[in-house]
């Protein structure tokens, strides 16, 4: 497929344009999730733990919930650069052209499927382009740290916990 000059700058400017406004929507540095960040990471979540978390209902909503919760933490506990980072990703994802320009889900977050989700990170997680590959990256280990974090989630894995008594 050719690519028309206009066609390429219209591009360039569109994207740009995105940026902006994503750096623009995160520029106060530390801060809580909006709901349109929190329903991503929800759904994200949903899609990389699939398999670990019950069957679908009330126990499953809750889970990903206390794992979102646990993503902020983790976002709160890093630089500041790394936070307006991680920021102007979610921004990006949040925003309809960004999710469907970066991810290719064309619905909201809270329609998507595992599977379409899961695709999206897939192609993100196998692209040749290295930042897709790091944002794949800090997305997957920010939600198994979240996950993994919480006490009740060791029992799945036979971690017993940390030693006690050393100290």
């Amino acid at each position: 497929m050719i690519v028309s000059r206009r066609q390429f700058l219209k591009t360039g400017l569109a994207g740009s344009v995105l940026l902006a406004l994503s750096g623009w929507l995160n520029a106060a540095g530390a801060r809580s999730l909006s709901d349109g960040e929190r329903e991503m990471l929800a759904a994200l979540a949903n899609a990389i733990l699939e398999g670990a978390l019950p069957p679908e209902g009330e126990r499953r909503h809750r889970l990903l919930a206390l794992t979102v919760d646990g993503i902020a933490s983790a976002v709160a506990g890093l630089s500041l650069a790394a936070q307006k980072e991680v920021g102007e990703l979610f921004g990006l994802l949040v925003l309809a052209p960004g999710r469907l320009m970066l991810a290719g889900v064309g619905k909201p977050w809270r329609e998507a499927s595992v599977a379409e989700v899961s695709d999206f990170l897939q192609s993100w997680r196998s692209s040749r382009l290295s930042l897709l590959q790091t944002a794949y990256a800090a997305l997957h280990d920010l939600t198994f740290a979240a996950w993994y974090g919480r006490s009740d989630t060791w029992d799945a894995i036979d971690y017993p916990g940390p030693p006690r008594g050393y100290f």
